[in-house]
């Protein structure tokens, strides 16, 4: 059993060219070498087609023998390591994979590139679970890749950030190699088969079979992919661990490990040194405050050696989570040198701070308790798809944090490198994730077919890659787990936890499980028991199972790696509503379901019958159990797929508290009650224009962190209500609806706190366009977020108004999708023309690439006074 009690500093992996933080997204040029190494960005100028059915007779079963090598830098047994074959390579003749095919044809895309985003959402096979998009089919991908004379002698890697799936690649008609898995960042060696001074021909093929997953996985190179040139002998990939085993207010004493790799063909004496420098959100490096002591080792041919070095960083600034913390960044920069000349140059950014696990107190930072108020997150950016994009990543998490949110759980996979960049420079707390499924699938095609040849290069990988983030404060290696209720779920997950603890002995493992008991092989295995529902009773039930496995395991810490799954559609509301604390939703009376619009009611009470219910019970069980380190609430965003509870007849969920298009519902004001209780704030719901419900009953509910509200209607008070025990939400029940307005004053500690208005509004008379940047860079990848509200004649949201809006833009740039977070919407993202959505609509607008100028954009509605919004670019 583990100690509980970790004191740990980490660091965020890069490679050595890599941009600043938050410039890491933007460049499509190559980087000038910097100590032996250069790092290339490879997103621009591809040609894409997809084929429905198999254009190349190639499968992944003809592949398989060929692929299976790739991995071999993250199996640990040497019997384990697979073979190359030797004989004629798959696809070696394929004319795809020749520089004599003319691909002019073929669709001109940049990557990160997502070929199912675009619709229609008709595809043949494809359920409602997995978004109804087109994401199944083979998908080749080719680019020209020119390398100079210079690059001779160099070893030149191909490193992708995440291909779904099977992806399998040829340089210049040679099968190179492969990796399965969709969400890995996979690197293959390219340097047998490089010819300097002249043109290649790169090659890729994806293949995405149907049912491959219980969400929407997206579809193509969906991240970032690279050319990483180095000299032969070099830092490995992922190849840098910073620990550091002692901090105090005045020193850290830094402790580094470092791979170096020698692909050449003779053995070599390399001299290591590390310099350490503090780097500010942007990446701007300080000057040294420390160097690491000098390390030498001999490195034979085609093999690796690590070295160890440590030194004191004085007075260190300690990375922790806001609010109440800073997350403050060092990077590592470490330099190989041979017989005196630098040869390999590699940046490891880092964060110093503590963190320990308590089976009272939970998860403390640098000695302060931290309460995790945690939401899940599946990969995609809604109406953008699967395909990264740093400012819209960027987005979601900021609005999170307005919320209250202190932590991410990657639901149910690795996340995008950069996303954790994110987290390191936000301050925020992950709970990194991988595998939905182990041997036993969960769909037809999922992972449970490659498990036995791929969860160990695939875990390792994601453990060297992540482990240097500081915002990372444990691994999940499952998430219900067929496996959980039998014994296989005891030796598996023993051995799964066995790697992670091999490859970073500093954090905890956990895992979510749904059809949980404490008497499970699997629960013995974690060292923090996360539990999905069950810990705040699932349905209506009010019965934790907490206890019994506080009682089985009385030294782990306990959290909720799920909780709640409320369902909701922004700004509908259904009558009448429960009276209760949480209900199923149904299309009964009292359900919150109306089945024929598919939506489900926004008072925030609802949910499916296998989930915990409203955040209302959920944060009363929470508070009954407080040695419950914290939740991760599903979901913080709506997300494609899963449209529970309309399965095929919607296109994505209704499980976020903010909306697919990024629309803020009223269960976020819920959340930021309870959250961030030192924001002034109350939040009335429902809207008050019921033109159909005249002297009916119409409940008024009030969200804040007040301990006293009062509401008035119409100017008459409705009553003075005290906030219960656990409780966020203040309930008037009886409110007879009547034109006109609502008013609610809350009082904390005896003062007034804050207030909030609702008014009977009027016809829709025009729009308004705002934008959340008006400045961005052109680049072609920099974004604005463009709102269009459908207002009355007073400027007041509209709340029931579907207006069809087109947009518009002039200037150097586009529209790159449209969107309005109903979940029931089958329009294409592409579609520059879209209803409105409880009033709002959102277009996505970004530059070309080198633009400078300002882009207008316009609505126009028939019938409706049109706007327009200016954002420049620079």
């Amino acid at each position: 059993m583990l100690s509980g009690t970790y004191g740990i500093a980490l660091a965020a992996l890069l490679l050595a060219a890599d941009l600043p933080l938050a410039a890491a997204h933007a460049t499509l040029a190559p980087r000038a070498t910097v100590g032996g190494r250069e790092r290339v960005s490879i997103n621009a100028g591809w040609r894409f087609q997809r084929f429905t059915s198999n254009p190349d007779s190639l499968s992944y079963s003809t592949l398989k023998s060929w692929i299976l090598p790739s991995g071999n830098d993250f199996i640990k047994s040497s019997g384990s390591k697979k073979t190359r074959p030797t004989g004629t390579q798959p696809g070696a003749n394929l004319n795809f994979t020749q520089a004599s095919f003319n691909d002019a044809s073929w669709e001109a895309v940049n990557v990160p590139h997502d070929w199912a985003i675009k619709g229609p959402f008709n595809a043949p096979g494809i359920s409602g679970g997995m978004g109804k998009l087109p994401s199944n089919g083979v998908g080749w991908y080719r680019r020209v890749v020119s390398f100079s004379a210079e690059d001779a002698g160099k070893t030149v890697f191909l490193d992708v950030d995440g291909a779904m799936s099977y992806a399998a690649v040829w340089l210049n008609g040679n099968l190179v190699g492969g990796w399965p898995f969709g969400y890995a960042s996979f690197r293959l060696d390219l340097t047998p088969y490089v010819k300097t001074g002249a043109d290649n021909i790169l090659a890729i093929r994806l293949d995405n079979p149907l049912d491959n997953s219980r969400w929407y996985p997206g579809a193509g190179i969906y991240r970032n992919i690279w050319l990483v040139k180095s000299n032969p002998v070099h830092v490995a990939q992922y190849g840098t661990f910073v620990t550091t085993p002692t901090i105090s207010s005045s020193s850290a004493t830094v402790s580094l490990k470092v791979e170096i790799e020698n692909k050449g063909t003779s053995s070599q004496v390399v001299d290591v040194v590390t310099e350490i420098r503090p780097q500010d959100e942007s990446g701007v490096q300080g000057s040294v405050v420390a160097t690491l002591s000098k390390a030498s080792a001999t490195v034979a041919a085609d093999g690796k050696v690590v070295v160890s070095a440590s030194a004191t960083v004085a007075n260190p600034k300690l990375w922790g989570p806001k609010p109440n913390q800073t997350p403050n960044l060092y990077v590592a920069i470490t330099r190989l040198s041979v017989n005196g000349q630098v040869i390999d140059t590699y940046e490891t950014p880092f964060g110093i701070r503590t963190i320990t696990y308590d089976k009272d107190t939970g998860i403390s930072v640098n000695g302060q308790k931290i309460r995790v108020q945690g939401t899940c997150n599946h990969h995609d950016l809604g109406s953008l798809g699967a395909a990264f994009n740093y400012r819209a990543q960027e987005r979601q998490l900021q609005m999170l944090q307005e919320m209250g949110n202190n932590a991410l759980r990657t639901a149910h996979n690795p996340p995008a490198p950069e996303f954790l960049e994110l987290a390191d420079k936000m301050g925020l707390l992950v709970l990194d994730e991988i595998f939905d499924c182990w041997k036993k699938s969960k769909t037809k095609n999922d992972f449970s077919l490659i498990f036995d040849d791929w969860h160990e290069p695939d875990l390792r990988l994601f453990i060297r890659r992540d482990r240097n983030h500081p915002s990372i404060i444990a691994w999940s290696f499952g998430n219900e787990i067929p496996e959980q209720g039998g014994a296989s779920g005891g030796t598996i997950g023993a051995e799964l936890r066995g790697i992670v603890r091999d490859e970073d002995p500093t954090r905890q493992t956990t895992a979510g499980m749904n059809s949980a008991s404490p008497d499970q092989a699997m629960a013995a295995q974690l060292d923090i028991i996360g539990l999905n529902y069950n810990g705040e009773g699932i349905g209506v039930s009010t019965s934790s199972s907490w206890p019994g496995f506080r009682s089985k395991f009385p030294d782990k810490m306990l959290w909720s790696t799920e909780t709640s799954s409320c369902l909701s559609s922004r700004g509908t509301f259904v009558f009448p509503v429960t009276s209760g604390m949480s209900a199923l939703v149904s299309s009964n009376s009292g359900g919150g379901e109306d089945p024929i619009g598919m939506r489900v009611s926004a008072y925030d009470l609802y949910s499916d019958w296998w989930a915990s219910g409203s955040p209302d019970k959920v944060f009363f069980l929470q508070d009954k159990h407080p040695y419950v380190a914290g939740e991760f609430a599903w979901t913080g965003w709506d997300y494609l797929g899963e449209p529970t509870p309309y399965n095929d007849k919607a296109r994505s969920s209704y499980f976020g508290i903010i909306d697919l298009a990024g629309f803020k519902k009223d269960r976020f004001y819920l959340y930021q009650a309870r959250w961030a209780p030192n924001v002034r704030m109350a939040h009335i719901l429902p809207h008050w224009t019921w033109p159909d419900r005249v002297g009916q009953a119409t409940p008024v509910h009030v969200y804040s962190s007040a301990d006293e509200a009062e509401l008035y209607v119409n100017g008459k008070s409705a009553g003075r209500l005290k906030r219960g025990t656990s409780s966020w939400r203040f309930r008037w029940d009886s409110v007879v609806y009547q034109p006109g307005d609502l008013k609610v004053i809350t009082y904390k500690n005896g003062q007034e706190w804050a207030t909030d208005t609702k008014r009977t509004v009027g016809n829709a008379t025009k729009l308004v366009l705002s934008a959340d940047r008006s400045n961005i860079k052109g680049d072609g990848l920099d974004l604005s977020f463009i709102t269009a509200t459908v207002v009355d004649a007073n400027g007041d949201t509209v709340p029931r108004a579907s207006n069809s809006i087109t947009f518009s833009i002039t200037g150097p740039g586009l529209i790159s999708t449209t969107d309005n977070g109903d979940p029931a919407d089958f329009t294409v993202f592409s579609s520059l023309t879209r209803k409105a959505f409880s009033g709002l609509a959102l277009a996505i607008i970004r530059s070309n690439v080198g633009a400078v100028g300002n882009l207008t954009i316009s609505a126009a509605s028939s019938g409706l006074t049109g706007a327009s919004v200016t954002v420049q670019a620079s």
